[in-house]
Protein backbone atom coordinates (compact mmCIF):
# COMPACT_ATOMS: atom_id res chain seq x y z
CA UNK A 1 0.00 0.00 0.00
CA UNK A 2 2.95 2.44 0.50
CA UNK A 3 4.83 3.19 -2.83
CA UNK A 4 8.50 4.22 -2.95
CA UNK A 5 9.16 7.83 -1.90
CA UNK A 6 7.94 10.49 -4.42
CA UNK A 7 7.87 14.31 -4.42
CA UNK A 8 5.55 14.82 -1.75
CA UNK A 9 8.37 14.31 0.65
CA UNK A 10 12.08 14.50 -0.40
CA UNK A 11 13.17 15.33 2.33
CA UNK A 12 10.66 14.16 5.24
CA UNK A 13 7.39 13.21 5.99
CA UNK A 14 5.32 16.12 4.37
CA UNK A 15 1.41 16.72 5.51
CA UNK A 16 -1.92 16.38 3.84
CA UNK A 17 -3.41 19.50 4.26
CA UNK A 18 -6.77 17.43 4.80
CA UNK A 19 -7.59 14.35 6.10
CA UNK A 20 -11.31 13.05 5.23
CA UNK A 21 -12.28 10.19 7.54
CA UNK A 22 -14.92 7.13 7.55
CA UNK A 23 -15.14 6.55 11.38
CA UNK A 24 -15.41 2.71 11.15
CA UNK A 25 -16.00 -0.51 13.39
CA UNK A 26 -17.65 0.86 16.52
CA UNK A 27 -20.46 -2.04 16.41
CA UNK A 28 -18.09 -4.81 15.08
CA UNK A 29 -15.60 -3.32 18.24
CA UNK A 30 -18.79 -3.59 20.85
CA UNK A 31 -19.90 -6.96 19.69
CA UNK A 32 -16.40 -7.93 20.47
CA UNK A 33 -16.54 -6.95 23.89
CA UNK A 34 -20.11 -8.15 24.81
CA UNK A 35 -21.66 -4.39 24.68
CA UNK A 36 -24.75 -2.64 22.62
CA UNK A 37 -23.98 -0.67 20.03
CA UNK A 38 -23.84 2.27 21.96
CA UNK A 39 -20.96 1.24 24.15
CA UNK A 40 -18.65 1.20 20.61
CA UNK A 41 -20.40 4.33 19.28
CA UNK A 42 -18.91 6.10 22.73
CA UNK A 43 -15.57 4.51 22.62
CA UNK A 44 -15.16 5.98 19.13
CA UNK A 45 -15.67 9.73 20.14
CA UNK A 46 -12.95 9.27 23.01
CA UNK A 47 -10.28 8.60 19.88
CA UNK A 48 -11.28 12.12 18.24
CA UNK A 49 -9.11 14.21 21.12
CA UNK A 50 -6.26 12.18 20.64
CA UNK A 51 -6.53 12.30 16.69
CA UNK A 52 -6.58 15.89 16.42
CA UNK A 53 -3.85 16.37 18.72
CA UNK A 54 -1.58 14.18 16.22
CA UNK A 55 -2.88 16.14 13.39
CA UNK A 56 -2.15 19.35 14.62
CA UNK A 57 1.01 18.29 15.44
CA UNK A 58 2.08 16.45 12.23
CA UNK A 59 0.66 20.38 10.35
CA UNK A 60 -2.78 19.26 9.03
CA UNK A 61 -4.94 21.99 9.17
CA UNK A 62 -8.64 20.21 8.50
CA UNK A 63 -9.99 17.38 9.56
CA UNK A 64 -13.00 16.02 8.42
CA UNK A 65 -15.18 13.33 10.15
CA UNK A 66 -17.89 11.10 8.72
CA UNK A 67 -20.26 11.03 11.53
CA UNK A 68 -23.70 10.18 10.71
CA UNK A 69 -24.69 9.27 6.71
CA UNK A 70 -27.59 10.04 5.32
CA UNK A 71 -28.22 6.65 5.10
CA UNK A 72 -27.55 5.86 8.47
CA UNK A 73 -31.33 7.02 9.36
CA UNK A 74 -32.49 3.33 8.39
CA UNK A 75 -30.29 2.07 11.83
CA UNK A 76 -32.70 0.76 14.48
CA UNK A 77 -34.55 3.45 16.19
CA UNK A 78 -32.83 2.98 19.93
CA UNK A 79 -29.22 3.16 17.85
CA UNK A 80 -30.23 6.39 16.54
CA UNK A 81 -31.50 8.08 19.62
CA UNK A 82 -28.08 7.26 21.29
CA UNK A 83 -26.50 8.43 18.29
CA UNK A 84 -27.91 11.70 18.53
CA UNK A 85 -27.23 11.84 22.24
CA UNK A 86 -23.85 11.02 21.84
CA UNK A 87 -23.28 13.82 19.43
CA UNK A 88 -25.29 16.08 21.67
CA UNK A 89 -23.09 15.31 24.97
CA UNK A 90 -19.65 15.42 22.52
CA UNK A 91 -20.84 18.77 21.45
CA UNK A 92 -21.67 19.86 24.98
CA UNK A 93 -18.33 18.29 26.82
CA UNK A 94 -16.05 19.39 23.86
CA UNK A 95 -16.75 22.34 22.53
CA UNK A 96 -15.33 24.62 24.98
CA UNK A 97 -11.87 22.67 24.62
CA UNK A 98 -11.65 22.58 21.05
CA UNK A 99 -12.70 26.39 21.03
CA UNK A 100 -9.49 26.91 24.00
CA UNK A 101 -7.15 24.98 21.26
CA UNK A 102 -8.23 27.17 18.51
CA UNK A 103 -10.12 24.55 16.75
CA UNK A 104 -12.76 26.10 14.41
CA UNK A 105 -15.92 23.71 13.65
CA UNK A 106 -18.46 22.96 11.11
CA UNK A 107 -20.85 20.83 10.25
CA UNK A 108 -21.82 20.21 6.93
CA UNK A 109 -25.23 17.85 5.82
CA UNK A 110 -28.95 18.39 6.22
CA UNK A 111 -29.79 19.52 9.45
CA UNK A 112 -33.80 19.86 9.03
CA UNK A 113 -34.18 16.26 11.13
CA UNK A 114 -32.22 17.12 13.76
CA UNK A 115 -34.12 18.31 16.59
CA UNK A 116 -34.31 22.35 17.32
CA UNK A 117 -31.54 21.74 20.53
CA UNK A 118 -29.45 19.74 18.87
CA UNK A 119 -29.35 22.18 15.52
CA UNK A 120 -29.39 24.90 17.99
CA UNK A 121 -25.65 23.27 19.87
CA UNK A 122 -24.08 23.03 16.43
CA UNK A 123 -24.83 26.48 15.30
CA UNK A 124 -23.25 27.86 18.73
CA UNK A 125 -20.36 25.50 17.74
CA UNK A 126 -19.51 27.08 14.83
CA UNK A 127 -19.80 30.69 15.65
CA UNK A 128 -17.99 30.16 19.10
CA UNK A 129 -14.83 28.56 17.20
CA UNK A 130 -15.29 30.78 13.88
CA UNK A 131 -12.50 33.09 14.02
CA UNK A 132 -10.37 29.99 15.62
CA UNK A 133 -7.45 29.26 13.14
CA UNK A 134 -5.44 26.59 14.32
CA UNK A 135 -7.16 23.53 12.51
CA UNK A 136 -10.79 23.28 11.26
CA UNK A 137 -12.48 20.14 12.26
CA UNK A 138 -15.05 19.25 10.15
CA UNK A 139 -18.33 17.15 11.09
CA UNK A 140 -20.41 15.23 8.61
CA UNK A 141 -23.65 14.68 9.99
CA UNK A 142 -26.64 13.55 7.78
CA UNK A 143 -24.41 14.07 4.88
CA UNK A 144 -23.90 12.28 1.50
CA UNK A 145 -21.93 12.96 -1.46
CA UNK A 146 -25.21 12.51 -3.76
CA UNK A 147 -27.49 15.22 -2.06
CA UNK A 148 -24.14 17.33 -1.74
CA UNK A 149 -23.59 17.40 -6.05
CA UNK A 150 -27.52 17.42 -6.12
CA UNK A 151 -28.16 20.48 -3.27
CA UNK A 152 -25.31 22.22 -5.93
CA UNK A 153 -27.00 21.43 -8.90
CA UNK A 154 -30.44 22.56 -7.69
CA UNK A 155 -28.98 26.30 -6.73
CA UNK A 156 -27.11 26.33 -9.86
CA UNK A 157 -30.54 25.58 -11.48
CA UNK A 158 -32.38 28.11 -9.53
CA UNK A 159 -30.09 30.54 -10.72
CA UNK A 160 -30.56 29.81 -14.63
CA UNK A 161 -34.36 29.86 -14.26
CA UNK A 162 -33.92 33.26 -12.67
CA UNK A 163 -32.26 34.37 -15.33
CA UNK A 164 -28.98 35.24 -13.40
CA UNK A 165 -26.81 32.43 -15.06
CA UNK A 166 -27.05 30.93 -18.79
CA UNK A 167 -26.33 26.65 -18.72
CA UNK A 168 -23.42 27.12 -21.13
CA UNK A 169 -21.88 29.33 -17.87
CA UNK A 170 -21.40 26.04 -16.01
CA UNK A 171 -17.97 24.26 -15.47
CA UNK A 172 -16.34 22.82 -12.77
CA UNK A 173 -14.87 25.58 -10.99
CA UNK A 174 -18.25 27.26 -10.97
CA UNK A 175 -20.34 23.93 -10.08
CA UNK A 176 -17.30 23.01 -7.01
CA UNK A 177 -18.40 26.91 -5.99
CA UNK A 178 -21.50 25.19 -4.97
CA UNK A 179 -20.75 22.28 -2.65
CA UNK A 180 -20.22 21.92 0.74
CA UNK A 181 -16.68 23.15 1.86
CA UNK A 182 -15.96 25.14 -1.22
CA UNK A 183 -13.99 27.39 0.49
CA UNK A 184 -11.65 24.88 1.84
CA UNK A 185 -8.52 22.90 0.18
CA UNK A 186 -10.16 19.12 -0.61
CA UNK A 187 -9.20 16.18 1.06
CA UNK A 188 -5.72 15.19 0.35
CA UNK A 189 -5.85 12.16 2.45
CA UNK A 190 -8.79 9.56 2.93
CA UNK A 191 -8.73 7.38 6.06
CA UNK A 192 -11.33 4.54 6.47
CA UNK A 193 -10.91 2.06 9.32
CA UNK A 194 -12.58 -1.91 9.95
CA UNK A 195 -11.26 -3.09 6.86
CA UNK A 196 -13.58 -1.90 4.27
CA UNK A 197 -12.93 -0.46 0.82
CA UNK A 198 -15.16 1.87 -0.31
CA UNK A 199 -16.49 5.21 0.42
CA UNK A 200 -19.97 5.38 1.00
CA UNK A 201 -21.39 8.23 -0.73
CA UNK A 202 -18.79 10.53 1.53
CA UNK A 203 -17.78 13.36 -0.16
CA UNK A 204 -18.18 12.01 -3.69
CA UNK A 205 -17.21 15.17 -5.58
CA UNK A 206 -14.54 16.09 -3.54
CA UNK A 207 -12.26 12.56 -3.19
CA UNK A 208 -11.52 12.79 -6.93
CA UNK A 209 -8.25 13.18 -6.51
CA UNK A 210 -7.73 12.06 -3.02
CA UNK A 211 -5.12 9.17 -1.42
CA UNK A 212 -6.42 6.59 -0.04
CA UNK A 213 -5.86 4.56 3.34
CA UNK A 214 -7.45 1.71 4.35
CA UNK A 215 -6.30 -0.12 7.47
CA UNK A 216 -8.38 -3.44 9.53
CA UNK A 217 -8.06 -1.07 12.64
CA UNK A 218 -11.25 -0.45 14.37
CA UNK A 219 -12.14 3.06 15.13
CA UNK A 220 -12.29 2.46 18.22
CA UNK A 221 -8.67 1.19 18.53
CA UNK A 222 -7.74 3.86 16.11
CA UNK A 223 -4.88 5.59 18.41
CA UNK A 224 -2.46 8.12 17.38
CA UNK A 225 0.48 5.48 16.36
CA UNK A 226 -2.28 4.38 13.82
CA UNK A 227 -2.75 8.18 12.66
CA UNK A 228 0.64 8.36 12.17
CA UNK A 229 1.13 5.64 10.15
CA UNK A 230 -1.86 6.90 8.09
CA UNK A 231 0.39 9.73 7.60
CA UNK A 232 3.66 8.59 6.90
CA UNK A 233 2.00 6.35 4.40
CA UNK A 234 0.55 9.47 2.72
CA UNK A 235 3.84 10.86 2.94
CA UNK A 236 5.39 8.84 0.42
CA UNK A 237 2.96 8.70 -2.33
CA UNK A 238 3.53 9.96 -5.58
CA UNK A 239 0.94 11.87 -6.34
CA UNK A 240 0.20 12.97 -10.11
CA UNK A 241 -3.23 14.13 -10.49
CA UNK A 242 -3.47 12.23 -14.14
CA UNK A 243 -0.41 13.44 -15.26
CA UNK A 244 3.29 11.81 -15.16
CA UNK A 245 7.25 12.68 -14.55
CA UNK A 246 8.50 13.73 -18.36
CA UNK A 247 11.31 11.64 -17.46
CA UNK A 248 8.77 8.65 -16.95
CA UNK A 249 9.18 6.91 -20.25
CA UNK A 250 7.11 3.47 -19.16
CA UNK A 251 3.86 5.00 -19.74
CA UNK A 252 2.84 4.10 -16.28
Amino acid sequence: MVASKGRNAPDGPAAPKHVAIIMDGNNRWARQRGLKAAGGHRAGVEVIRGLLRSCRERGVEVVTLFAFSSENWQRPSLEVQALMRLFSNYLESETAQLHEDGVRMRFIGERDRFSAGLRKQMEHSEQLTRNNTQTTLVIAVDYGGQWDIVSAARRLARQVEAGQLRAEDIDITLFDQQLALADLPKPDLCIRTAGEQRISNFMLWQLAYSEFYFCDCLWPDFNEAEMAKALDAFAHRERRFGGRDNDNDDGK
